[in-house]
């Protein structure tokens, strides 16, 4: 299990309360105005919208690669067939709270498979398949009331927030999915997961760069995709003012948070280790894909700052030297070299930065390029170990993700 805090629990975090889809939003709600338009949201739109699955349908069908290979590791996974049985539960618990036992692998499996499901359904067009990605989310719906445990509740929060709005993002387009059901949907995703998302962005704290790059990410992730699933653009602004202002680690330049005169990025967690800074790649690339579906680009934020960020992360978990320049916060962490820990870590995480930066705009990536050759063709959930760090991302980036 990767994502952990860089000091023990025992920081507050306000809770606040926040109405659903339909409803008038506590005064609490941060409102932005980001934009000079408050056009409709482009459905589906987050990490695929639907002429990405016009390509992945055309290829697939074809059988060209490296697509076929993509669908051929997506229908390998177990959790894509529709033997798939959900296993909801009225609260989830991730970090022990003394009393309660962990479930939360029981949600991050009910994801994967509702998210896989949904792409071999868009994909083939078999609705099978969106008849089982729906059952899976109907039974989520109708049982989860809240997340619950120690501070690892607000990563429930975010990781599986943004990763269960995506799976849902693509079945809002199944006419089979009734309008009820999708609604009460929405309002699980703001109710349970929104509130908590929320009130950690917005926490007031006397050392914001406590929490390292990855707590905020995944959940800006959850926010933004939220957002898009409820149509509230105020959420979806939200994250965005975050990404570029925010005070805490997952704002772009706390994130990447010194560029070295060579143009590599270093990460903000590349003094404790290498696990943490890859699923960072892959919290970060999600954002700005999420994000690029809608219009704006992330991606290409601060003279493609999140790119230079990549590419040190790369080069290093390939076995190249980078720079590296001491890193300190405000309670007292100090690290002085780069971290070896787990180094070469493994995660569907590059075919997405690879493709949006070389394929889609024609900039060199060399170490993104390297890296998603390494891994390819990339697997999702179950691919990469049993324990939750196995689920953090979605995965199947060769099938979804590949341009050309």
């Amino acid at each position: 299990m990767f994502l952990k805090r860089m000091i023990p629990a025992g920081i507050g975090i306000l809770l606040m309360t926040v109405a659903s889809c339909g409803k008038e939003k506590s005064v609490n709600t941060v409102k932005l105005k980001l934009r000079d338009h408050d056009t409709a949201f482009v459905h589906p739109g987050l990490l695929h919208k639907q002429s990405d699955f016009d390509r992945m349908k055309m290829n697939v069908g074809k059988g060209i690669e490296p697509w076929a290979s993509g669908w051929s590791r997506l229908m390998s996974n177990a959790h894509s067939g529709l033997s798939w049985q959900p296993n909801a539960a009225d609260t989830v618990y991730r970090g022990s709270d003394g009393v309660h036992p962990q479930n939360y692998d029981q949600l991050y499996n009910d994801i994967a498979a509702a998210y896989a499901t949904a792409l071999r359904w868009k994909i083939s067009g078999d609705k099978s398949y969106a008849e089982k990605s729906i059952q899976i989310m109907n039974a989520w719906s109708s049982r989860l009331k809240g997340l619950a445990g120690n501070n690892d509740a607000n990563l429930a929060a975010g990781l599986y927030g943004y990763q269960f709005a995506n799976a849902a993002e693509i079945m809002r387009t199944y006419s089979g999915w009734a309008p009820g059901d999708f609604r009460r949907f929405q309002q699980m995703m703001l109710n349970v997961f929104y509130t908590m998302n929320h009130s950690f962005l917005t926490r007031r704290e006397r050392c914001m760069s406590h929490f390292y790059a990855n707590w905020d990410l995944c959940v800006m992730n959850s926010i933004l995709a939220i957002g898009v699933l409820c149509d509230d653009r105020d959420l979806y602004n939200e994250a965005i003012h975050y990404f570029k202002y925010g005070a805490g680690n997952g704002a772009i330049a706390n994130a990447v948070y010194f560029i070295h005169p060579n143009g590599l990025g270093q990460w903000q967690e590349s003094g404790r280790d290498q696990g943490h800074t890859t699923l960072g790649i892959g919290l970060m690339g999600t954002f700005c894909e999420m994000a690029w579906s809608q219009g704006d680009d992330m991606y290409g934020y601060d003279n493609n700052r999140f790119l230079k960020g990549a590419e040190y992360v790369a080069a290093y978990n390939l076995g190249d030297s980078v720079p590296f320049k001491p890193y300190a916060n405000c309670v007292g962490v100090e690290q002085d070299v780069i971290s070896s820990g787990s180094r070469g870590n493994v995660r569907p995480v590059w075919e997405l930065v690879y493709n949006h930066y070389v394929n889609r705009k024609g900039l060199a990536a060399p170490n993104c390029a390297r890296f998603a050759e390494k891994v390819r063709p990339e697997g999702g959930g179950g691919n990469y170990g049993p324990n939750s760090g196995g689920y953090d991302q979605l995965g199947y980036g060769t099938l979804t993700f590949s341009l050309k």
